[in-house]
C-alpha cells in the first residue's frame, strides 16, 4: 500500500516549515494545533501543483 507523503499535501515551503515546527512540540494542545493546521493547510494547498524536489547530480 502506498503511503501519501505529507509534503505532497502541504506543498508550500512555509507550510512545510510550520508543519515541522508544530510536529516538534509536545502536549495535548500542541497535537490539536498540529491537526488543525494540517486540515487547513491541505485545503489551502489543494490546487497547487506538486513540485519535485529531486536534484540532478552534476556527475
Amino acid at each position: 500500500m502506498n503511503k501519501i507523503s505529507i509534503y505532497s499535501l502541504i506543498k508550500t515551503e512555509c507550510g512545510q516549515a510550520k508543519y515541522q515546527m508544530l510536529l516538534s512540540k509536545k502536549g495535548f494542545f500542541a497535537r490539536i494545533r498540529l491537526y488543525w493546521f494540517i486540515i487547513f493547510a491541505i485545503l489551502k494547498d489543494w490546487n497547487l501543483p506538486v513540485e519535485n524536489y529531486v536534484e540532478d547530480s552534476e556527475s
